[in-house]
């Protein structure tokens, strides 16, 4: 059995189009329009994307999905097209993705004493309602 490459999108698409081939809503891609990520060519007022508009849009979303900020985004798109090696793009990112680590590592530390506080008092809530004797909090 064997697997065929996925299709690639046409050339050009409308915005109707483009919204659904990347899974957000038409409002999503003229938000990042006017935020001036993507500048989608013109046929009167019919915006049109190209395959760069739609690679740069997934970039965007994948940003976004990895808790980076619109500036940041733009500033990695921006290197993106000055920079035709692609060496300061990926230094700047590998210096942002080293940033976010560190900031959900800590976000993750004080989830995980969040939730063991929590328990800790859903077990002598639990205590309580049962009638056993309670204990303080641990601190």
């Amino acid at each position: 059995m064997s697997t065929a490459p996925a299709p690639e999108p046409p050339q050009l698409l409308g915005i109707q189009e483009a919204a659904t081939l990347l899974g957000v809503t038409m409002r999503t891609l003229r938000f990042y329009e006017d935020k001036g990520l993507i500048a989608p060519h013109r046929s009167g007022t019919m915006r049109i994307y190209s395959r760069r508009e739609i690679g740069r849009m997934q970039l965007i979303l994948r940003g976004k999905r990895l808790g980076f900020s619109i500036r940041e985004i733009k500033e990695f798109l921006d290197l993106y097209d000055v920079d035709p090696e692609h060496h300061e793009q990926v230094r700047a990112l590998k210096d942002k993705v080293a940033e976010r680590i560190t900031d959900l590592r800590k976000q993750k530390h004080a989830i995980e004493q969040t939730l063991d506080e929590l328990v800790s008092i859903e077990r002598q809530a639990l205590a309580w309602l049962d009638g056993s004797p309670i204990r303080p909090v641990d601190d």
